[in-house]
């Protein structure tokens, strides 16, 4: 028969057996350590994975009014090939031709270098010029990777823009724009135009020159200083070797 136990024998070895637990478990618990974390934070090799071209801070860009005249620069990566070459000018024209004029951006004018672009564009506010420009340069990497047969990035990071604020400054960006070549040393001609930039279809050259049949791959400028406010200092020389003006200070 098993042994039976009053409630006054049963209570105190309950109580005991829960205190012996209870103690036990103080007597475990240990303060555990504070881990460093291994995701997220400052630290080495964090964060967005850029290109070793990449030199455009991450800053907050310059306010973009209505018809804002903006010289604007894009690099591409080390791993492409150079832009200038004649079997990839039908495509980029193309992909200029597409995106010349969206919903507050118009690309009026450009020239291809060999790693890098230089476009004279308007745009109406900061979120045009970005849509903009995300436009041209997915349209750009995916032309360019289908001839190379290539996958990957095509342009190494964040473009940079510069405002233009006077007509003295829009002259000297459209000169710099398109006589870029002849500081790069890429064409030689002193009297033919650039065939890897919107120099053909320019009307503000010294002197007359043939314009070609096909319809020009950019924009017509809208706003004031990219139109006509420009010429006020002058026509530009076809063979001029360009030096970009610093901008004005307040």
């Amino acid at each position: 028969m098993c042994p039976t136990f009053g409630l006054d024998e049963v209570v105190p070895i309950i109580y005991a057996r829960f205190k012996f637990w209870m103690g036990r478990a103080r007597k475990k618990w240990v303060q555990l350590p504070l881990r460093p974390r291994t995701w997220g934070g400052a630290r080495e090799g964090a964060g967005r994975k850029k290109s070793d071209r990449a030199g455009v801070p991450h800053r907050p860009r310059a306010k973009v009014k209505k018809k804002t005249a903006l010289h604007v620069t894009v690099r591409l990566v080390r791993e492409v090939r150079s832009l200038r070459r004649f079997k990839l000018a039908p495509a980029m024209r193309r992909a200029f031709a597409a995106t010349k004029r969206k919903d507050g951006f118009r690309l009026c004018q450009f020239s291809i270098q060999r790693d890098h672009l230089h476009l004279a564009c308007e745009a109406d506010s900061n979120e045009g010029l970005s849509r903009g420009m995300q436009g041209l340069a997915i349209r750009m990497a995916r032309a360019l990777n289908r001839l190379w047969r290539r996958v990957g990035n095509v342009f190494a990071d964040r473009y940079h823009d510069r405002i233009l604020q006077s007509p003295r400054e829009v002259w000297n960006a459209l000169r710099y724009v398109l006589c870029n070549v002849h500081k790069h040393g890429a064409w030689t001609s002193r009297t033919r135009h650039d065939p890897f930039s919107s120099a053909p279809w320019f009307e503000g050259w010294r002197g007359a020159q043939p314009k070609p049949e096909q319809p020009s791959p950019a924009a017509r400028a809208r706003a004031w200083l990219l139109r006509t406010g420009w010429s006020f200092h002058g026509l530009i020389d076809i063979d001029a070797t360009p030096v970009l003006a610093l901008p004005r200070t307040q």
